[in-house]
């Protein structure tokens, strides 16, 4: 069942993905900017929920400082992503696209806390 639910939680995300349909490279830097920013928003929506169940076990501070942790990865991580772009006009895309991918990813993970 989590499996199938990562799956839909991803196809989802590819979805929205299409939805947007760029056609130079500003506008397709600006559609995977609001993919991210709507990622962010699905995080921000679980954290609470999360937060509040890792609390009631006595484990809040232990997320919270994994979750300082993380966001220090993910800006590690996504910097070095576009690294070899240099400025270019497509740094951005990567620079959101990395964003999302490993938001997603941390959300899925969240969720996956409440369920021991």
């Amino acid at each position: 069942m989590r499996f199938w639910l990562s799956v839909a939680f991803f196809c989802v995300a590819g979805m929205a993905q299409a939805a947007c349909p760029g056609q130079t490279q500003i506008e397709i830097n600006q559609c995977a900017a609001a993919r991210y920013a709507q990622s962010d928003a699905q995080l921000n929506a679980v954290w609470p929920q999360v937060k509040g169940y890792m609390d009631s076990v006595g484990a809040g501070p232990l997320l919270l400082d994994a979750q300082r942790k993380w966001l220090a990865y993910r800006d590690a991580t996504c910097s070095a992503e576009i690294a070899p772009y240099g400025g270019g006009s497509i740094q951005p895309l990567i620079w959101y696209d990395c964003l999302n991918r490993v938001t997603l990813t941390r959300t899925y993970e969240l969720q996956e806390l409440m369920q021991p």
